[in-house]
């Protein structure tokens, strides 16, 4: 059996920084450090760090007074940066950089009083964040077929931004789409799907055609994991999101030559050795790594941890 392992896979910069935040505030002020929601989409994440003194919450009410809170990756809105002043809490923001380009878009647009549409999961934490910064501005849409319902108070301004993790290939459709409905809809200078979700997602649609099988490490929660395995079910292939190697049913290995094994952007490079470890349990596997795009990206720490 013949394993492709695509890189670039695992964490991007943005996951990697959201976690040495949560890992350093610990080192610097103790346990317990709060977390707003998942750090990151991956339970073997959340659960690690929650083992080493981080405590997630879903409301602020419950945190104690003076408290260190942590924001996670997926970024908030205004609402939770005062309700978090209000209850005098220590605010740590690890907003992925990425993610904090597309509220200063809202922001921005909303300001000029144009009509903003947010492409994006219903109820995903980054366009919950996102549609805070801008409620009476952002529409949000999930699919080509919101398009024609959409009311907007001029044509002549109207913006489209779009939830990082998104598939590229269908959120360009959609974006096709927007421009046939409104002519002079305006865009972000730059993309927002990030590099990372843009560059596993090509190298998925550059491996999938040698596979008879890929494999998708990543928790479903995760929009850009669960884009990987989809992308490979486009291509007719037998395709899996599984969150660790237990997962792994040996009737998925029957008569399989060649698999293409990738991870979402929020999950650990153990969990993928895990993998490997399984399917050579099941027979012999030559590993074959194929990087498609280098990446060496970076943010800088909050100074809270910096």
């Amino acid at each position: 059996m013949k394993i492709l392992l695509a890189k670039p896979r695992g964490f991007c910069a943005g996951v990697d920084r959201a976690i040495i935040c949560v890992e350093r505030a610990l080192e610097r002020y103790g346990p317990p450090i709060y977390v707003l929601n998942d750090i990151v989409h991956n339970k073997a994440v959340v659960d690690d760090l929650r083992e080493k003194g981080a405590v997630f919450v879903k409301q602020l009410d419950g945190v104690p007074a003076g408290s260190h809170l942590l924001f996670s990756a997926h970024g908030v809105g205004p609402d939770r940066w005062e309700e978090a002043k209000h209850l005098n809490l220590e605010i740590i923001d690890a907003t992925c950089p990425l993610v904090e380009k597309v509220h200063i878009e809202a922001r921005r647009f909303a300001g000029k009083d144009f009509t903003v549409i947010l492409i994006g999961e219903q109820g995903h934490d980054e366009t919950v964040g996102t549609m805070g910064w801008a409620p009476e501005h952002i529409k949000l849409i999930i699919s080509k077929g919101d398009i024609d319902g959409l009311d907007v108070t001029d044509e002549n301004k109207v913006v489209y931004i779009t939830q990082t993790t998104l598939s590229v290939e269908e959120c360009q459709e959609i974006i096709d789409a927007l421009k046939e409905r409104f002519p002079n809809i305006q865009g972000p200078p730059k993309a927002d799907i990030c590099y990372a979700t843009s560059n596993r997602q090509a190298a998925v649609r550059a491996l999938v055609p040698q596979a008879d099988l890929v494999l998708v490490v990543g928790d479903s929660e995760s929009a850009n994991s669960t884009r990987l395995s989809e992308i490979a079910a486009e291509y007719g292939k037998a395709s899996y999101l599984i969150s660790s190697a237990e997962y792994i049913h040996d009737e998925w290995l029957e008569d399989v030559e060649t698999i293409v094994l990738t991870s979402g952007a929020s999950v650990p490079e153990n969990l993928v050795q895990e993998v490997i470890g399984r399917l050579r349990a099941h027979g012999p596997c030559q590993i074959e790594e194929s990087e498609l795009v280098h990446e060496d990206v970076h943010f800088r720490l909050p100074a809270e941890v910096g």
